[in-house]
């Protein structure tokens, strides 16, 4: 038998247990290391101490109106942070009962969980804490990758910045970070935009089973999206509601109720082209790109109005923003019926006394124009092909009254399908600090992207004849009770440089013989109009209209005094305003301040003012135009019909205004433009409707004037505001300067007579300042 030698065998023993310490310690010493050069970045970089206290993503750039409500957003992530103090608590219960049970307990690695991952290869569920998750979004995403090697270098990169942001943040803040960096799809980055675009309401307003729902699509938001997937989200928020009791969040018999009810959304998407003010913020979005380019940080690098979260703090009023787009549906989705119908037989439609060789034109240069021709330009396609083209039917959608609508039709025929919609430009500003109240630039933007407010300038029509009288007033010394023959005028060859005989006409050729101002701006009088412009001349006319803020390129021409020149809507609204506001011109304003993420001020505006003309002749053009509601073209305002809401356009006008209201109607030639601009003491709102191409319109001024195409939607629109006693817009009457040097009590003495060359001869005085000459007879269509 042979002795065994225990020397040899506790050399051995020793050997073996060396040999494995020596292994264990390497091994150990490899983790370490390991996980080291993770952390050094060897794998791929990791977050900074920096990164980690400030996570860079994209934030939205917010627009809040003056009433504190979120209006739109520039993103190219439509995310907008919350805390966790605006977070209601079943949320929060939610999201750690669903995807975190032990969140509060762990210091951001789930060992238990993990250990059931690894034991399980994965199918006993995964053991991503919310940190991790987190970790996830905010530095690295997920790799895509099918390598088994680089997926679990981002498993152990999740997990050094998983416990590393645990250090650095408290649980709640990090249950925020996380809901703030979620995609829920549908442009909804973050719980914010996510409660918003799918309920329409705040996070804090979120119900138990509304917040169950969105915590139910973090597991796969497209999957279980309540739009698109209503039932599978209804079976995965049941899920959520069931973890919410089995952690002790819910009892069994609220469970039940919840899991009972049906999904409801109030889906609002957020998107450029689509909710309110969208014509304002795309105008808000250039001036942003300016104002960013003028306004660096202190390193001098540029804010990203996409990414940086700025938050811009506008003066429009959501609420009479909204009352201002309904008073344009209202008005021209019924208005727009009556136009299609009388373009009924018009082989040329909607075009009215073109040749078609003209309307042809217009046709070729919108296509010409649009986004095709350019694409298909750049694809290098022959111009030949590109025309064959437009004739070619293709699917698309398109814009009604009763929403979008898919059809079959030909790219040429919805270039003239669209042709034949109204469009409209309105503004609503106060007049005494220059703050934008409501801006519709348009009918929809998502189909007709040109802007009427500040884009597009036309016609103006007799809206212009206040600046006429104004000069009159200021440089003659005339008053509104002052009197003047109302008779076929001729301005002579050669006059203000006119290269023939000027003779303008009234409304159907009428005269109404000796007349007051009053009366005459009330019933839009040409002939009157035209011999104060001949007495003041065009110069004149034209320094006080660039005093009053129009920009728009005026020609020296007598012919402007009855409109013949294009001016912005928003231009003409203040320039009415300065006569509200005591003779004090302000400058439109649109942005109280700006401040970035963090609430640091970076811009405050102030108004802008100038003064142009006494307080006096202010007023006295207000007189003048409260005689234009009072028995004029607006004085429609006043009527109460029976048409009720659905009123028609020619038959009832169920408006019954008693207070002050001073305003203007204008119609262009050919009732191409439509035009009214009113005012009450703190608000003064502007409205023109037409075509895009003024070759299409109505073919009679009944339909085509100002007091049928605009005054209705100014009318619905002061209803609207009215009615909303939380606006405070005003019913009192303007406010009349102490010791008035003008005369506008046209009943209290005796008025001048004004001939057309500047004679003056007495006259009586006028027991009513809008009573008409015996023979006139109360003309209602403005020209």
């Amino acid at each position: 038998m042979k002795k065994v030698n225990t020397n040899e065998n506790k050399t051995d023993n020793k050997k073996y247990l060396k040999l494995f310490w020596k292994l264990f310690a390497g091994g150990i010493s490899s983790v370490v290391l390991f996980f080291l050069l993770i952390n050094w970045g060897v794998f791929g970089s990791m977050p900074t101490f920096d990164e980690l206290e400030n996570p860079l993503s994209s934030v939205a750039t917010e627009i809040i109106s003056a009433d504190g409500k979120t209006i739109g957003k520039f993103y190219l992530e439509n995310r907008v942070p919350v805390k966790y103090s605006d977070l209601p608590q079943h949320l929060v219960d939610a999201l750690i009962a669903t995807e975190d049970e032990r969140f509060r307990s762990h210091s951001g690695i789930d060992g238990r969980g993990t250990l059931r991952a690894i034991s399980g290869l994965g199918t006993s569920g995964g053991a991503s804490t919310i940190t991790q998750q987190l970790a996830k979004n905010l530095f690295h995403g997920s790799s895509g990758s099918k390598n088994i090697v680089l997926r679990g270098i981002q498993k152990f990169k999740e997990w050094i910045i998983a416990v590393k942001l645990e250090r650095q943040y408290t649980k709640d803040e990090i249950l925020a970070y996380y809901l703030n960096t979620v995609d829920f799809v549908s442009n909804a980055y973050g719980i914010r935009s996510a409660s918003n675009i799918y309920f329409n309401k705040e996070p804090k307003d979120l119900t138990v089973e509304e917040s169950a729902v969105l915590v139910g699509m973090l597991q796969a938001p497209s999957k279980f999206n309540p739009r698109f997937n209503p039932e599978r989200s209804q079976a995965r928020r049941n899920i959520v509601l069931h973890q919410m009791e089995r952690n002790g969040y819910l009892t069994e018999a609220e469970k039940l109720k919840y899991q009972a009810m049906p999904i409801v959304i109030d889906y609002s998407p957020d998107t450029h082209t689509e909710g309110v003010g969208t014509y304002f913020r795309e105008y808000l979005r250039d001036y942003m790109r300016k104002w960013v380019k003028e306004n660096p940080k202190k390193d001098g690098s540029t804010y990203d109005i996409y990414r940086d979260g700025l938050r811009i703090y506008t003066t429009l009023d959501s609420r009479m923003q909204n009352y201002a787009e309904e008073a344009v549906q209202e008005h021209l989705s019924n208005l727009q019926k009556e136009f299609f119908k009388q373009q009924k037989g018009n082989n040329n439609a909607p075009f009215i006394q073109l040749s078609k060789s003209e309307s042809e034109k217009i046709i070729e240069r919108a296509m010409r124009n649009s986004e095709r021709w350019k694409q298909m330009t750049n694809e290098g396609k022959s111009e030949e092909d590109i025309i064959k083209s437009f004739g070619v039917k293709t699917k698309m959608e398109v814009f009604t009254w009763k929403g979008a609508k898919d059809t079959l039709m030909t790219p040429r025929d919805s270039i003239i399908y669209y042709k034949h919609f109204l469009q409209t430009g309105m503004m609503s500003m106060d007049p005494l600090n220059g703050d934008i109240k409501a801006w519709v630039g348009g009918i929809d933007y998502k189909y007709f992207q040109y802007d009427h407010v500040a884009q597009g300038a036309r016609q103006v029509g007799s809206t212009f004849k206040p600046f006429v009288y104004a000069t009159a007033i200021e440089q003659l010394g005339m008053s509104p009770c002052d009197s003047i023959y109302d008779s076929q005028f001729t301005m002579p060859k050669g006059r203000y440089g006119i290269s023939k005989d000027w003779s303008p006409k009234n409304s159907g050729g009428k005269y109404y013989g000796l007349v007051n101002l009053k009366y005459a701006l009330a019933q839009s009088l040409n002939t009157v109009t035209a011999k104060l412009m001949d007495r003041v001349g065009p110069k004149a006319v034209i320094d006080l209209t660039r005093e009053l803020g129009v920009k728009a390129d005026i020609p020296a021409s007598p012919a402007i005094s009855l409109g013949a020149v294009e001016i912005t809507v928003s231009d003409m609204v203040a320039a009415y305003s300065t006569f509200a506001n005591h003779g004090v011109y302000v400058k439109p304003r649109f942005v109280n301040k700006i401040t970035d993420k963090n609430g640091v001020v970076l811009f405050e505006s102030q108004p802008e003012t100038k003064d142009v003309m006494s307080k006096d002749i202010a007023y006295a053009i207000v007189k003048l135009l409260t005689g234009v509601t009072e028995g004029g073209s607006g004085g429609r305002l006043r009527y109460t019909g029976s048409g009720g809401a659905g009123y028609h356009v020619m038959t009832g006008y169920p408006y019954g205004f008693t207070n002050p209201i001073a305003g203007k109607t204008g119609t262009t030639q050919n009732n191409s433009d439509g035009w009214f601009i009113g005012m009450v003491p703190n608000l003064a709102t502007g409205v023109w409707v037409g075509n895009e191409d003024r070759a299409a319109h109505f073919k009679s001024t009944a339909y085509g004037q100002g007091a049928t195409m605009a005054l209705p939607i100014w009318a619905i629109y002061m209803r609207k505001c009215y009615n909303d006693k939380t606006l405070h817009v005003s019913k009192e009457d303007f406010e009349r300067p102490a010791n008035l040097s003008v005369n506008v009590d046209c009943w209290k003495r005796t008025a001048t007579v004004v001939d057309s060359l500047g004679g003056v001869a007495p006259g009586s005085a006028k027991k009513d300042s809008l009573a008409a000459p015996k023979q006139s007879v109360v003309e209602e269509f403005d020209f």
